[in-house]
């Protein structure tokens, strides 16, 4: 770990704080820090900043609810940025938007990013909408069962593929299997969110169970 004396604050004494959202990656704010400002977020496991505008302190949801929960802080290379990793309460926007980086300014025509999280918006965009000629709005349409009748093939075809220890094949229909669970997840009304908080409690279980381990 790296000892926060070690890090390099500007002139006036701030160092700026990329936060990004735990579940989606997306970057959710840049703030800055000072020394004090980072002692509180450390000591809370909440983010708290400089206000460069107001000159003072600012934890972040003291006002509007919307906290955010640090799950970690990461210097830079040269210790002069940090990385704060975070489970938001809410938007981190002051306009009330998810992100602070709504707007965009330009994107390449033959390159395009992906996440989970931008798979199941569209998903979400598909139930609403469903579209003409669309697979996704097809399933949609015809309901749970078949949702749940291609996932069950879709678990099928992984146990075949893995079974026959074929890598590629394995690959191709883990990802089938990924986007019917995602098709089932918007269904159902359960969010990315949820599962990631279930994961996580499951992590949180089983490194204690190491930890007892270690000291038996």
């Amino acid at each position: 770990m790296l000892n926060p004396d070690e890090l390099k604050f500007d002139a006036n004494g701030l160092i700026p704080a990329i936060v990004t959202d735990a579940v989606s990656g997306r970057v959710l704010t840049l703030a800055y820090m000072n020394r004090e400002s980072l002692q509180i977020s450390m000591e809370k496991e909440l983010t708290c900043f400089w206000s460069r505008s107001r000159q003072e302190l600012w934890l972040k949801g003291e006002t509007s609810g919307n906290y955010q929960h640090i799950v970690s802080i990461t210097a830079d290379c040269d210790g002069d940025a940090l990385l704060v990793v975070v489970e938001p309460d809410g938007p981190a926007c002051h306009k009330g938007t998810f992100s602070c980086f709504e707007n965009p300014v330009w994107q390449s025509e033959t390159r395009q990013q992906f996440s989970l999280s931008g798979l199941y918006q569209l998903l979400e965009e598909r139930r609403a909408e469903q579209p003409e000629g669309s697979y996704t709005s097809y399933l949609f349409q015809k309901g749970l069962d078949k949702i749940l009748k291609k996932v069950g093939e879709e678990c099928t075809e992984v146990i075949i593929a893995g079974k026959a220890e074929d890598h590629r094949e394995t690959v191709y229909e883990i990802a089938d299997l990924a986007y019917h669970v995602l098709v089932l997840m918007v269904q159902s009304g359960i969010s990315l969110e949820e599962i990631h908080r279930e994961l996580a409690s499951r992590h949180i279980i089983d490194h204690k169970v190491k930890q007892e381990k270690m000291t038996e």
